[in-house]
């Protein structure tokens, strides 16, 4: 069966809109659109769907709230307008949200909540329980708070993790463009809209170029991280215009709008959901190929595979497994520290002894503590 057609069945749906939807190329607060975004989102609630919005646009916001035309550059500046912003974003949700009798609440979350695993099952169930009473859940990045280093880094690949999060049958993210094409159609009016992406490849990756709008932070390279993180997960994932009335509709429809990715044929289970995409990711590690057939077939990553790291990180981090043109393959907590990786790379466990000193383990991560991502 065709995964369009498969999708008018989704329940649970996640939908991402940037802030080039919710403003004007202006600045000014794009109503319109708010508007039927609030219609079309409290139409598929009323249908029975479970549905989540994860919205941008607090920065941009409050930026016209303070009656400023530049981005600042600080930081603390950035913060305090995200401040001002949120709350005169909730306050147009939930006037829009009401008008079309759906009750709206607010979520905001740091990458601190995916890395606590505590915090990871909490934020979950909170979400879950407002869909359960038939609360729409509005989620933020709490853009007030939240430092660089620890920061998820953008609304797409917020929205994928969420959507991971809760089991969700399909994201859809709503942007300025209409999905990936197999050229940058700016500069090549011939380039061609992939309606499907069966597979994230190297390839692929090299199409999303660099952002797509001066006005928001997600370019088509986040998108594309993004869908990583969905179809991993058992998300269905696609990215079409927000600037389109009835385009939610189109899609649960089956209508060869945007671009499709396609999700793996199992879910993660919770705990390795978390392993993947709930924590930060400190360092890579580059194998050979022997070492990719053995992960493949369900083996733990041994040492002897290993040709190089990168990273400084402690024991019990998460990194990403890599092959040597760059394709991800798996992520997993490692047992050793990034020094020790240097020591041992390339070595039978038998060897250890020789090598370095203290606990040693025979797997340097063990296929419990791994996901694989092809």
């Amino acid at each position: 069966m065709d995964i369009r057609k498969q999708i008018g069945n989704a329940q649970r749906i996640v939908v991402k809109v940037g802030t080039s939807t919710l403003l004007h190329p202006n600045g000014k607060i794009n109503l319109y659109r708010i508007e039927h975004l609030a219609r079309e989102l409290a139409d598929l609630a009323s249908q029975g769907r479970e549905v989540i919005l994860v919205t941008s646009g607090a920065i941009g916001v409050g930026m016209l709230r303070m009656g400023l035309s530049q981005r600042p550059d600080s930081p603390q500046e950035k913060q305090a307008l995200a401040a001002v912003g949120q709350v005169q974003l909730m306050h147009l949700y939930d006037k829009f949200f009401t008008e079309y009798g759906q009750v709206v609440g607010q979520v905001l979350l740091t990458k601190e909540n995916f890395a606590n695993h505590d915090q990871y099952i909490n934020g979950r169930n909170t979400i879950l329980t407002m869909l359960k009473n038939n609360v729409l859940p509005v989620i933020n990045e709490n853009d007030a708070v939240t430092i660089a280093e620890v920061k998820i880094g953008d609304n797409d690949t917020l929205s994928a993790t969420v959507a991971a999060m809760v089991d969700a049958d399909v994201l859809i993210i709503l942007s300025d463009i209409d999905g990936v094409y197999d050229a940058n159609p700016q500069t090549h009016p011939e380039a061609k809209l992939l309606h499907e992406i069966p597979e994230i490849t190297q390839a692929v990756e090299q199409l999303a170029g660099g952002a797509g709008s001066n006005v928001g932070t997600g370019g088509m390279a986040t998108k594309i991280e993004a869908a990583k993180i969905a179809v991993a997960s058992g998300v269905t994932m696609f990215i079409a215009s927000g600037s389109e009335n009835g385009i939610l509709r189109a899609i649960l429809q089956g209508e060869e709008i945007g671009t499709v990715f396609p999700p793996r044929p199992a879910h993660l289970r919770a705990r390795k959901g978390w392993l993947a995409f709930g924590r930060r990711i400190s360092g890579v590690l580059f194998v050979d190929e022997g070492c990719v057939k053995a992960l493949k077939a369900g083996s733990s990553l041994l040492a002897a595979g290993i040709t190089a790291t990168e990273g400084n990180y402690p024991a019990g981090s998460t990194v990403r497994v890599l092959t040597h043109d760059y394709q991800e393959i798996a992520r997993g907590t490692i047992n050793y520290a990034a020094e020790t990786i240097e020591k041992i790379k390339g070595r039978k466990t038998s060897d250890f002894a020789g090598l370095i000193q203290g606990e040693i383990h025979d797997e340097v991560i063990h296929r419990d503590n791994m996901v694989l991502m092809i």
